[in-house]
This record gives structure tokens, sequence and C-alpha cells, in this order.
């Protein structure tokens, strides 16, 4: 009986330990409610869908929601209102606007290796709204301002306008949009956790990322690793995450879509108001 009793208290205290290496990531500081950030983000979306070339297509819409209702299962993807949008774009880039929006590049799609990979990019993004990195960067650059004009918008007016007015927008290099190689690991942590939850292989959005970093500055990707800058060694950081997370099989697809649909996505023909990206009076927003 003693025996099993240490055994007991080895087990509970190792596992203690073992859990304990798992962080719990929480938003920063934020004069945003999370309401407004829905807000935010739907207001934006629609502006996103005035100025670029959203692709109206519903077996790639279809695709995309399909995999990013399984990820936001997860009880690492919180309880936001996601959508998943594509632009066409033969930039590889991604982006996530404040409580829900995603976008993602046709460029992204055609360059991943397996769904794992794709499903990285898309938790990736979903963790940036979770943890409100958007808002949390705007309340930081603008902590004098920014309070008033949230009362404002209270009253009736626009966010997005009022962030405008601020120089705030969700252009190239928008406060809303560019995050730091903190916000980027952390990026990492969250969708690598809701990838384990789902049963996606974490370990291929870190080596997603971490090709397209082995490219250099490649016009393809140049704004890709300019929005989202490289936190360290990626892989290495997700593989020992992974080692505290519960034990299971991982895989690298799971509707059995993906080669289709990657397949369909590099044939596309550019829609009527694409413009290269050299002609383009709006730049795409970063990530």
């Amino acid at each position: 009986m003693r025996s099993r009793r240490l055994f007991l208290a080895i087990l509970v205290v190792g596992g203690g330990a073992l859990f304990a290496q798992l962080k719990e990531l929480k938003p920063g500081f934020n004069f945003f409610s999370t309401q407004q950030d829905i807000q935010l983000g739907q207001e934006a979306k629609a502006q996103v869908e005035k100025t670029m070339p959203v692709i109206q297509d519903r077996r790639i819409t279809d695709y995309l929601t399909q995999i990013g209702q399984m990820l936001a299962r997860s009880p690492h993807a919180g309880q936001w209102p996601f959508s998943f949008s594509t632009i066409y774009d033969k930039n590889i880039n991604a982006f996530a606007l404040p409580g829900g929006p995603i976008f993602i590049n046709t460029a992204t799609i055609a360059a991943a290796d397996n769904e794992a990979q794709l499903a990285g990019v898309m938790a990736h993004e979903m963790s940036h709204i979770v943890l409100r990195h958007g808002t949390h960067q705007a309340s930081k650059a603008q902590f004098i301002q920014l309070p008033a004009m949230i009362a404002g918008a209270a009253l009736g007016n626009g966010i997005l306008g009022a962030l405008g007015r601020l120089g705030i927008n969700i252009g190239a290099n928008s406060v809303l949009l560019k995050y730091s190689r903190d916000a980027e690991a952390q990026a990492d942590y969250n969708g690598a956790e809701i990838m384990a939850d789902v049963g996606y292989n974490p370990v291929e959005m870190a080596r997603f990322f971490e090709k397209l970093e082995s490219k250099g500055s490649e016009g393809q990707i140049a704004q890709f690793l300019s929005d989202h800058p490289s936190p360290g060694n990626r892989v290495k950081a997700v593989e020992e995450e992974i080692q505290y997370l519960p034990k299971k099989t991982y895989r690298d697809t799971i509707t059995g879509k993906f080669q289709g649909v990657q397949t369909y996505v590099q044939r596309l023909k550019p829609p009527k108001n694409y413009k290269p990206p050299a002609q383009n009076q709006n730049p795409p927003p970063g990530a």
C-alpha cells in the first residue's frame, strides 16, 4: 500500500511538472472590448473586399471554412466568429483582422506541401485574433488618444474611420497587422496547440514558415517575411512544445481534399478586379 501511495505521489508531482511547462498565453492590455474587436474586423473586412481581388469561389471558400471550423473547435481558439477568404495574389501571404476575418493569398495555398501546412497558416492567424495582437498593438501605439476615440466610436461612428483619423489603417505596415517577434512566437505557440487539438501535425506549421524563410527575400515572399518576423528556430520551438502535449498520432491531412483544391487554385484565372502588385494602388495588408 505504501509503495502504491508513493507511485501515485510521483505521478501527481511528475504530471504537475509536465503540464507546468505549457504556457497559458493571454492577451495583453487593450483599450478595445472584444465586441469592438469584432466590429472593427467587420468594417475592415468590408474595405478589403472593396479594394482587393477577393475571390468569390465556393469550392475554395468551403474548403478553407471546413478546415477553419475544425480548428475553431480547439479550446485554444476561443469563441470568435472566424471567417476565411481568399485573395488572388501571386505573393505568399496571409493576414488576420481583429475579431475574426482571415484572408489567405492564393500563392500561399499553392506553396504549401500538405494540408497541415495550410492549416498551420490558418491556426497561426487565428491565434493573432485570439490573443488580440492587432488591437493590443494599436492600444500601445496610441496610448493617449485612443480611449477618447473609442468613446466617440461607441456613440455611433465607425471604429475604422476613427482609427484612420489617428493614422491607423489596414494598409501595408499597419500597426493593426504588423507584429513583433514576440507576437509571432505567441501565434506559433498557440497555433501549434490548436493544430494538436484537431490532430494536424503542429511541426508542419513551423516547417512551412522556415521553408519560406530559407528562400531569403525573393520577390514572391518579401512581404511575407516583412510581416512575419522570425522569432527564431520555429521547428525546434514547436517540437519542444509538443513533448508536453497529450500524446497522439498527428496527420498531415484530414479532409483528403488538399491536392484537388491546390491544383484548382493553381489553375485559377485572375478575377476582373485583379491588378499586378506593381500597379496595385492599395498594397496588401501585412500579417
